[in-house]
């Protein structure tokens, strides 16, 4: 199974990233407005397939896997976990884009690729045309919440958790640990919502040892340079200064929660986002592609 039937019509790149060899496929007119769609943990690009066909009408679509991810190299981590901070990937990702002819670019971002992509857009304003930011709160909110409820989202704690003790425990069964996962973040628990073809393509990635550990990387940057490169913005009052779009899924990531995603996002690192919570569990462009296609075609045309 590659996956070349989920996205018909785009082609199948090999692309020299920083990191190394880079997968990722595009479509739509080349010489339409880039548009760059980063996915989330546990999946690979193959997540946007509902939307990504659409979107390619009047868009040129990049669909890439984020290092360590699907089938991009997974480079080994460092102890700072330097190379899977989302400052590391977000100027990997701008030299990538680069090579591909594309200085100024919209992007959108799904779970840990929506962390990399407004990381990117701190750092490098004037590459970003817009902005948006699927189903997260920024990172340090994450922790705080994570710190006044010490059972929330136990993955974030275990993945971080030194090498090679998260590694070993998720290699004695990875289809088991990561289909959970899925089902406990999906809105109706199970995994009716993923097409079987893109689960193929997860499960291919995720049964990879050295897979494994770059997700752990992910996950150890985000609880350590990723962590304070948000707490220093926030200190320094920095924002993000394009159009900002925060979609959040309903069944999910706001429910029963305080502040809803956008008003995390409103007080702090983006003023004048705009967004809708949508019903949906946490994979909203496979549970409620339709809501979440229009939501991010009115943002990107208005």
């Amino acid at each position: 199974m590659d996956g070349a039937d989920l996205f018909p019509g785009f082609e199948a790149l090999w692309l020299e990233a920083p990191w190394g060899k880079a997968f990722a496929r595009a479509g739509g007119p080349e010489e339409a407005p880039p548009l760059l769609l980063l996915h989330g943990f546990p999946e690979s690009h193959a997540m946007w397939h509902r939307i990504a066909p659409d979107l390619a009408r009047d868009h040129r679509v990049l669909c890439l896997d984020l290092k360590g991810y699907g089938w991009s190299a997974a480079p080994t981590g460092d102890p700072a976990h330097e190379a899977y901070a989302k400052r590391t990937l977000g100027r990997e990702i701008v030299a990538l884009m680069e090579r591909v002819g594309h200085v100024h670019f919209a992007v959108a971002g799904h779970d840990r690729g929506a962390r990399v992509a407004y990381r990117l857009a701190l750092d490098d304003p004037g590459r970003v045309s817009r902005l948006m930011l699927v189903d997260i709160v920024p990172t340090s909110v994450q922790w705080e919440r994570i710190a006044s409820r010490p059972g929330m989202n136990p993955h974030w704690r275990f993945l971080a958790e030194p090498a090679p003790g998260p590694e070993q425990k998720i290699a004695a069964g990875p289809d088991a640990y990561f289909e959970d996962l899925l089902k406990a973040w999906a809105a109706e628990h199970d995994l009716g919502a993923f097409d079987s073809r893109a689960l193929d393509l997860y499960r291919q990635a995720w049964n990879v040892p050295d897979r494994i550990h770059a997700m752990c990387e992910d996950y150890r940057a985000g609880a350590g340079p990723d962590r304070a490169a948000d707490e220093a913005d926030i200190a320094a009052g920095r924002t993000l200064a394009m159009p900002v779009l925060v979609l959040s899924s309903r069944d999910y990531l706001d429910k029963d929660k305080s502040e809803t995603a956008l008003e995390a996002w409103r007080r702090t690192l983006a003023p004048n986002a705009v967004g809708a919570s949508i019903a949906g569990g946490h994979f909203l462009p496979e549970e409620n592609a339709e809501e979440t296609l229009r939501a991010m075609r009115d943002f990107l045309t208005g």
